[in-house]
């Protein structure tokens, strides 16, 4: 998913729009994650990029997505550029101590 979230939207209350977002994030790795695994691969991962705009996105881990939605909101942003790309994951194997 690539796509660019504006947040302010005339006749809708900024708070709702930004529920709305990450909802359609949540339903994007939902829909993704019931992907069936090729073989050899334990889980699917996900490669993120957030930013104001696609130009100024930079990689960011998959759990803060949400957090830097929040920053974003707090800072008064009017746009929000999400990229989330699933790709598949394999498990390292934990060295006991």
């Amino acid at each position: 998913m690539k796509k660019t979230f504006p947040l302010s939207i005339e006749g809708k209350h900024r708070d709702r729009v930004v529920d709305a977002v990450k909802h359609e994030i949540r339903k994007y790795v939902r829909r993704e994650r019931r992907r069936a695994l090729p073989e050899g691969v334990d889980f699917w991962d996900f490669e993120c990029k957030f930013g104001p705009s696609e130009v100024a996105a930079e990689r960011v881990h998959f759990a803060t997505i949400t957090a830097c939605i929040n920053a974003a909101v707090q800072e008064n942003a009017t746009q929000l550029y999400i990229e989330i790309v699933a790709r598949p994951g394999v498990r390292k194997a934990r060295l006991s101590p």
